[in-house]
């Protein structure tokens, strides 16, 4: 899993670092002095937008209130004017979290497993609340009724997979969308659970033949220590492929949703017209080369009623 990260780390940091040293120029130190200075005022710029925001002075981009929203939680619903919003997901929140931090103590005292689902199950409410406030702020921009704003498409979707589908009006996606991640989930599950337990019991051979371990693997006398290395490491190859394939169709259902909200306000309407006809094309074209015969073509002709 690690190799994988570093991979895909490398894949994108090495071209990037050689378009910078091919196209960037060298900067002469006056220059990187001036642009010392704008770095610093580019810096304050946006502190002072994100105050003007709350306080009516300035209107912020979508993006930039989701940005101070995960930031300071509940600044959206301050920018959007919501303040009754703000203590119920403070509240809310800190009342799991205690919730979580309790369970988590009665957990290491008693080692009773119930008080760890406890733990976990106010963890992930908490993460759930802090999820909303950043969905409900995206929701409660004020845009154009009516209107489908792709830059919302593009948040809902990454903050809950299908919401922009649902934004969109494309009720149907939803199930293509989680069914997908139940196949790459399923798939992942799946290899992780025989990867760890072939590489437990891979360890517990080695350990028993090298006798610093009374007790056998559950495979012994079936599968031999290389045997059990190759199934290992196939399993694991198997679970990095398939974190790959759920980051993948994550991608997918973003670009998706972004995609065909810029496509809902493409003009199909019968004011345009498209024809395509064939066409001779001439030695004198600006396309065709010199003393060359004429030919046949496509004529393609886009016109506005």
């Amino acid at each position: 899993m690690r190799e994988v990260v570093i991979g895909v780390l490398l894949c994108i940091f090495i071209p990037s670092l050689a378009y910078t040293q091919m196209y960037v120029p060298m900067m002469t130190s006056a220059e990187q002095t001036e642009n010392t200075e704008e770095s610093a005022v580019t810096v304050k710029e946006p502190r002072k937008s994100f105050i003007k925001g709350l306080r009516g002075i300035d209107s912020l981009s979508i993006k930039k209130i989701t940005v101070g929203s995960m930031v300071v939680p509940g600044y959206a619903q301050a920018y959007n004017r919501q303040y009754w919003k703000i203590p119920v997901i403070y509240g809310a929140g800190a009342a799991l979290i205690y919730g979580g931090n309790h369970s988590k103590s009665l957990y290491k005292t008693t080692g009773e497993s119930k008080y760890k689902a406890q733990r976990n199950f106010y963890y992930a409410g908490a993460g759930l609340v802090y999820l909303g406030s950043l969905i409900d702020g995206i929701a409660s921009y004020k845009t154009d009724r009516g209107v489908i704003v792709p830059i919302k498409a593009t948040l809902f979707s990454t903050f809950l997979p299908g919401l922009g589908q649902a934004y969109n009006g494309d009720y149907w996606k939803i199930p293509l969308v989680y069914g997908g991640f139940a196949f790459t989930g399923y798939w992942l599950n799946l290899n992780s659970m025989q990867y760890t337990r072939y590489r437990n019991a891979y360890n517990a051979e080695v350990a028993y033949l090298k006798g610093e371990s009374e007790t056998p693997s559950e495979f012994n006398g079936r599968l031999s220590e290389q045997s059990l290395k190759n199934y290992r490491d196939r399993f694991r190859r198997n679970r990095d492929y398939a974190v790959m394939w759920v980051a993948l169709w994550y991608a997918v259902n973003i670009i998706d949703a972004t995609v065909f909200a810029q496509l809902s306000s493409f003009d199909v309407s019968e004011d345009l017209a498209f024809n395509v006809s064939p066409a001779i094309i001439s030695p004198e074209n600006l396309y065709a080369q010199k003393n060359s015969m004429p030919a046949l073509g496509i004529n393609l002709k886009i016109s506005f009623k």
